[in-house]
């Protein structure tokens, strides 16, 4: 039915106060021109979503953006996630190719254009800083996660988005104009990732369920050589994206054991095994 491929559109409820505000202020159109980008950006996230199947719950606009609500997390393919993210950004250069369009006709007053014009540029170039979770932000983390393990891409894309928020901060008290707005958009982020960093724990154990239950993709195989002495957390902390793993076991007088990554993870979430070494846990499976 036509209805399941239109988004739920939700308003935060501090979006509605600044509605208010501009109209008060007179400038309503300059926020309806903000809006109006932001969600034809992220338009382009939930149609190719919706094209590989993803579980969407709908788009949130927001004081500071917008953010398109999946129940996708770290399991579909590199590739296919990179895709989706792009589409984001691309929709700013179809408004740059409609405005082309626009202005030899006069049907739009120029001032109109040159505002749609400054904001789509704006906010298209805001999207690409990479800083979690800005588009930017999730291509970093997509780039280094096909070269390095879950968690390891994970904690350093949101260490990195730290420093990236205090820099610009810090380059802006100093070297720049002071602008309230970007002040606080970028402390924003930085405790958005803040938060991400208290919760890293959580978000990697949900990729490791995600594993666990078979909801991801698999399009490589690759082993994970490791010494019997290895905790199995440490183990699981090697895990990367689209690859499904054999683990290599050195033990005592060079004696190899491997063992496959489902019963690692069946060990750990069912088994409870939490802080045992992966020798051990071979006497389990043998």
């Amino acid at each position: 039915m036509l209805r399941d491929y239109v988004p739920k559109v939700h308003i935060h409820p501090v979006l509605m106060v600044f509605l208010v505000i501009s109209f008060v202020t007179g400038t309503f159109m300059e926020l309806a021109i903000i809006l109006s980008i932001v969600l034809f950006h992220e338009l382009g996230h939930y149609i190719v979503a919706k094209v590989f199947n993803w579980r969407i719950k709908g788009i949130m606009l927001w004081v500071f953006g917008g953010v398109m609500d999946t129940q996708e997390h770290g399991n579909k393919p590199i590739r296919e996630e990179a895709l989706v993210t792009i589409a984001g950004p691309f929709q700013h250069l179809i408004i740059y190719f409609l405005l082309f369009l626009l202005t030899p006709v006069g049907f739009v007053p120029s001032s109109v254009l040159e505002l749609i014009f400054y904001y789509n540029t704006v906010i298209l170039l805001f999207n690409l800083l990479p800083i979690w979770p800005l588009d930017g932000g999730k291509l970093l983390f997509l780039c280094l996660s096909a070269f390095s393990p879950y968690k390891k891409a994970y904690y350093w894309v949101i260490l990195f988005s730290m420093a990236a928020c205090l820099v610009i901060i810090l380059f802006q008290l100093i070297f720049f104009p002071f602008t309230l707005s970007a002040f606080f958009i970028m402390l924003f982020l930085f405790m958005e990732n803040r938060s991400e960093w208290k919760n890293r724990y959580y978000v990697f154990m949900r990729f490791l369920l995600n594993r666990y239950e078979g909801n991801t993709a698999v399009t490589a195989v690759s082993p994970i050589l490791v010494e019997s002495e290895t905790p199995l957390k440490d183990v699981l902390g090697y895990f990367r994206r689209d690859n499904k793993h054999s683990i290599y076991i050195t033990g005592p007088n060079n004696k190899r054991q491997s063992i496959d990554e489902g019963d690692c993870l069946l060990l750990f979430f069912h088994g409870k095994h939490y802080n045992k070494t992966i020798g051990e846990l071979v006497y389990y499976i043998s």
